[in-house]
């Protein structure tokens, strides 16, 4: 089974779409976009080769249960319940059909993104839609290069981000799990360079890890470094972009993280909103409020093309 484009960098222009079903049965529109989305992806692929552009669909599990009721189900799509701590919460916030699209140039961006709105057309209302760029050199809103800790090789993020055995029905598919992050920008640059990498767990210049004994435990790349019953570490594949809007003091970043298993991701924001130990809580949190959580579902290629038809 081959998968949608969950592995690819997270480009240079990004649009984060989340819908909600005005008709939740109205399966045509669906079709229609489940068709013509891909099909306009491979017509800006051929006349822009070394643009990039890319379009990821996604269901929430409501969507599913009313868009595919004689289907199975992926085992882990069920609405993100929404964590709450005793300082930090990760709020659930609702989604239908959600589309991640990349490319060089937001221009082409943008054109998949009206093609997708005019094959939903009034099927669907807009719950959020956020316009990603790229930071300097890759790096998050605040100043930290972002994407560091992601797999390296082609194999290890297909591992990490794609559905395998585990779920034979849904193999080629993947988990993803969307939040929007609103930085406090002048808390966070009253804080000294080294208070910043000790919060998040890098140096801020050459994005070199700090040295055990240096790095705290609440560190934002200690408590999201979560490891299996073999001792390896347990990676997931983040897509971030930053967004903005100045003039309204809004900084942000927008988190994405394709995963084989939602349980990887789930433990990690467990340990970032609840701590383990329950209290040893992501530092970053506090600079930075999660604003939505959303889980989707995305389908392997074969099965995009199968429930079109």
């Amino acid at each position: 089974m081959s998968h949608q484009d969950v592995t690819h960098k997270p480009g240079r222009d990004a649009l984060f779409i989340v819908y909600g079903l005005n008709r939740p049965d109205d399966i045509d529109s669906v079709k229609a976009l489940l068709a013509g989305a891909p099909a306009t992806v491979k017509s800006l692929r051929g006349r822009f080769p070394q643009e990039y552009v890319s379009c990821v669909i996604g269901f929430g599990s409501d969507a599913w249960d009313h868009l595919f009721p004689k289907r199975k189900k992926p085992a882990e799509l069920k609405a993100f319940a929404g964590l709450k701590g005793e300082k930090f919460t990760a709020p659930s916030t609702p989604g239908d059909v959600f589309l991640h699209i990349r490319a060089s140039r937001m221009d082409l961006a943008y054109e998949v993104a009206r093609a997708a709105g005019d094959f939903l057309g009034d099927s669907v209302y807009s719950l959020d839609e956020t316009h990603g760029f790229r930071y300097l050199d890759s790096r998050a809103i605040i100043g930290f290069v972002d994407g560091t800790e992601n797999p390296e090789l082609p194999e290890e993020s297909e591992a990490a981000a794609v559905i395998g055995d585990a779920e034979p029905d849904f193999a080629g598919g993947s988990y993803v799990f969307v939040q929007k992050y609103i930085h406090d920008m002048k808390a966070w640059n009253a804080l000294p360079t080294f208070e910043q990498e000790k919060a998040v767990g890098r140096r801020k210049y050459d994005d070199r890890e700090l040295e055990d004994g240096v790095k705290p435990e609440n560190a934002h790349n200690a408590v999201t470094n979560i490891k299996a019953e073999d001792g390896s570490e347990i990676k997931i594949v983040r897509a971030n972009m930053p967004f903005s809007n100045p003039s309204r003091n809004e900084f942000g970043t927008y988190f994405i993280g394709y995963a084989s298993t939602f349980a990887s991701t789930l433990k990690m924001l467990e340990n970032m909103f609840l701590g383990d130990p329950p209290g040893n809580t992501d530092r970053l949190l506090d600079f930075s409020e999660a604003r939505t959580g959303t889980l989707f579902f995305v389908p392997s290629a074969e099965l995009l093309e199968e429930l079109s038809e």
